[in-house]
């Protein structure tokens, strides 16, 4: 894990006292409301419904036990007791006062963490597959090419005031689960002929209330190049980026109205100009990977016999390793996920007990290493296989072992109107009715690998658009209602779920689910999945049982 030098140290402690001096001025009214609203969201700041919401940054998803116990003490002192874990894997607090929070973001720098550039129209925290460095698909580790990335973005003069928002995704596996074509910019490790690692670079994909799947704009690039030519379609969208609406703001919309032909040819004329000056240098690179360095594994981990004997003779345990573990590269351990998803609690939410926890789990049988994912939970990604029972049983007490991750309730959820002020429904709470209707663990498992997104607008922050069954919140005169589409996917063969039909109204979306579920249960082939059989068969199957009674 990166550790920061004098220099990042200093920078964000900087920043702490500039921010300081700026909110303390703000409520002395000597500057505006508009005037601090550029200020607060340039340090993840924004202004909910109820309280000030701050969002925190968490590189590429790592955390170590050092900065969890931090976030517990935030929690207690500045919050009510808890955070949550975002799908582009940050964190927020949803209850800070405005005065506090300097303070806040001073006790965040003394463990190397921040909220700079968490909002606003900049370069944003860059996203990372949740099992980099241990999957078993991996054609090399992306993590330290992240944290390039993020150096060269955090404060970065040219880009501060973009026309919109801006995400990075990098993934070195050939399973993408980062979302990457749904990113401004998508970046893949690949091998061309000649066997050597470059990128793949993916632009203009995005969510919200025009998802667009990302382009390839380059098959192959060397590394050295990485830079130079993220800079050069950096200075494009900066450019030719539209600032007179922000729906039309995105590079995604760029990239559709100038076509891929002149967008490619104008990011190319750019890039000849600046690629000699900005060069990665080997040197650099290997550096950076000596962060990364793999923990000091047992070598003789795989020889435990207690783990297969457990799985034997406890059956929970045994379900719990089926959905909540995954393959590890080094034989005799495994990444073991611990679920944000029990069903009397919001998606994604934890407790500053919780949070004290786990970060005592991750230092006893993690390294002292913690991964947020891109479905709001958390992973400890480096367990050998004979702690997997004690582990399981110390987070069952917690309420952190459900074993659904993959499953119908494992579901992405925004705050909705709970919190956000953007929001057009509920969210949390349909959630919550959704899990209640299917609380038989069985029964979940028998349905299988079915990913169930919701936003409360459409911003679209839960990725709804991609979900195998999306769920999203819109306001008709008033009340709540909630559009239904099948079908997405935000891994290798991405897609962008359909719309079945009208909007069902907020009593009746967890029917529409449960509906949904059974036309799968009862029309599906042997052990198609969920989405296998929408492709197959498409949505009419599901329209007609959903609006039967219409």
């Amino acid at each position: 894990m990166y550790q920061y030098n004098n220099n990042d140290q200093t920078l964000i402690e900087e920043r702490v006292a500039q921010f300081r001096r700026q909110t303390e001025s703000f409520l002395k009214g000597e500057i505006s409301d508009d005037q601090f609203r550029a200020l607060r969201l340039m340090n993840g700041l924004y202004v909910q419904t109820h309280a000030p919401m701050l969002r925190i940054a968490g590189p590429y998803g790592l955390l170590n036990s050092k900065q969890l116990r931090k976030l517990a003490h935030i929690a207690r002192t500045y919050d009510k007791n808890y955070c949550h874990f975002t799908t582009r894997q940050n964190i927020q607090f949803n209850w800070p006062q405005l005065e506090r929070v300097p303070d806040i973001l001073e006790e965040l720098a003394s463990v190397q963490m921040h909220a700079i550039q968490t909002s606003g129209n900049c370069l944003r925290n860059t996203s990372s597959d949740h099992l980099a460095g241990v999957c078993i698909d991996e054609i090399e580790d992306p993590r330290p090419y992240c944290e390039i990335i993020r150096q060269w973005t955090t404060l970065h003069p040219e880009f501060a005031y973009l026309p919109r928002k801006f995400k990075i995704a990098v993934s070195g596996a050939k399973h993408d689960r980062a979302a990457t074509q749904f990113h401004d910019i998508g970046l893949h490790l690949v091998k061309n002929d000649a066997g050597e690692i470059g990128f793949k670079v993916l632009v203009g994909g995005g969510l919200g209330r025009t998802p667009i799947i990302g382009q390839v704009i380059r098959p192959y690039l060397e590394k050295k190049h990485l830079l130079s030519y993220l800079e050069a379609i950096l200075r494009i969208y900066n450019l030719f980026g539209r600032r007179d609406n922000k729906y039309k703001a995105r590079i995604k919309i760029l990239v559709k109205e100038a076509g891929m032909e002149k967008f490619v040819g104008l990011v190319e004329k750019e890039w000849l100009l600046i690629r000699d000056d900005l060069e990665l240098g080997v040197d650099r690179i290997e550096a950076m990977k000596a962060y990364f360095a793999p923990p000091a594994y047992q070598a003789d981990a795989a020889q435990d016999t207690s783990y297969a004997q457990h799985q034997l003779n406890n059956k929970a345990f045994a379900t719990w390793v089926k959905y909540n573990t995954a393959d590890h590269k080094v034989v005799g351990y495994r990444a073991a996920f611990i679920s944000l998803k029990a069903p009397d609690s919001p998606p994604g939410d934890m407790t500053d007990t919780q949070l004290d926890a786990v970060a005592d789990l991750a230092d006893q049988y993690s390294f002292g290493e913690i991964r947020s994912t891109h479905r709001q939970n958390l992973i400890l990604a480096d367990v050998k296989q004979a702690d997997l029972f004690p582990l399981w049983q110390q987070l069952d007490t917690l309420k952190l072992a459900t074993p659904n991750i993959g499953t119908a309730t494992d579901m992405i959820c925004c705050p909705g109107l709970d919190f956000c002020s953007l929001a057009n429904a509920s969210s949390i709470g349909v959630a919550k009715e959704i899990n209640e209707a299917l609380d038989d663990i069985d029964y979940l498992h028998d349905i299988g690998d079915v990913k169930i997104n919701m936003s409360g607008c459409m911003n679209g922050c839960a990725h709804q658009s991609v979900g195998h069954i999306g769920i999203l919140g819109v306001d008709k005169k008033g009340a709540e209602w909630y559009q239904l589409t099948l079908g997405g996917s935000s891994e290798n063969e991405a897609a962008i779920g359909e719309r079945l039909g009208p909007a069902v109204a907020k009593d009746e979306v967890t029917k529409a689910i449960t509906t949904i579920l059974d036309v799968y249960i009862k029309q599906r082939q042997d052990d198609e999945s969920f989405l296998d059989m929408v492709k197959r068969v498409g949505i009419t199957p599901f329209k007609e049982q959903v609006y039967a009674d219409n």
